[in-house]
């Protein structure tokens, strides 16, 4: 792509980005008050995480079994509380052994 073509995408980009951000700041300068949209606003984060997120996790180890192995330990292991690391090498070590009984049988 030549640069003349690529110049107004990464402008328009830009600025799509940058009113995103800098709307909510200018239009709604006191405090917001409402319970649900305080309670709507802290989970927005983590709900777009987890819809950008858990439909390649089926995907990623090119087996369901493996991945569902792998998605189960992780579920049960954050369930638990345990921290980000601990669930994400959870997740890899029970995928290995899910590989790996798959191989032996």
């Amino acid at each position: 792509m030549s640069w003349s073509a690529y110049f107004p995408y990464l402008l328009v980009m830009a600025g799509v980005t940058y009113l995103i951000r800098m709307l909510p700041m200018t239009v709604y300068r006191r405090e917001i008050r409402s319970v649900f949209i305080r309670s709507f606003l802290h989970y927005v984060p983590y709900s777009v995480l987890g819809a950008m997120t858990f439909p390649d996790v089926l995907y990623a180890t090119g087996s369901l079994w493996t991945a569902l192995a792998g998605l189960a330990a992780a579920v049960v292991m954050a369930w638990r509380g345990r921290s980000l690391l601990t669930v994400a090498i959870g997740a890899c070590l029970a995928v290995a052994a899910a590989q790996g009984l798959m191989l032996l049988a």
